[in-house]
């Protein structure tokens, strides 16, 4: 019986799951929301890519991130962040970086976490030209750079010799 469900709800369930490490249960809450009357949201999808990212499911992530217009669900900072980093950590920098160009050219605005993942990205895939741009793209956005800046910059240049 789903009579005390709604949004808010499942919401909350689906966010927990996601701290919790539990892809599988948000993905199934996410898939129940879609087959109930319930309307799903930024909100929803955001905690359900979020908790693919943290369980190292890029593929899942960006599955679910390509979906969204079709399912009508409006994309913001966090949706890119998560589906950036989980491209991150799946060693995806390639599909990460082609996130963050969608991001700019769709004027979702940039923040420090998701310039912090692209540069991230590109320095685990061995590409020190793109992390140094991106580091001098911050500036060029109005993102504020902090110390995971510019550590991965310098690391990404380490790394090239």
């Amino acid at each position: 019986d789903h009579a005390c469900l709604d949004t808010v709800t499942l919401n909350t369930a689906i966010s927990a799951c996601e701290k919790g490490g539990k892809w599988e249960k948000a993905s199934e809450l996410y898939s129940l929301m879609r087959q109930t009357s319930l309307e799903w949201d930024t909100i929803t999808v955001n905690a359900v890519i979020s908790a693919c990212e943290k369980c190292g499911k890029w593929q899942k992530a960006l599955q679910l991130f390509n979906v969204m217009p079709q399912i009508r669900v409006e994309s913001n900072t966090i949706t890119y962040s998560a589906a950036m980093s989980a491209c991150e950590k799946g060693g995806e920098w390639e599909n990460a970086l082609r996130l963050f160009s969608a991001m700019v050219h769709s004027s979702v605005e940039s923040s420090t976490i998701t310039c912090n993942a692209m540069i991230s990205a590109c320095e685990k895939g061995g590409s020190w030209e793109k992390a140094l741009y991106l580091f001098s793209e911050m500036a060029r956005l109005n993102v504020e750079s902090d110390i995971i800046s510019f550590n991965s910059t310098i690391s990404a240049c380490e790394k090239a010799g």
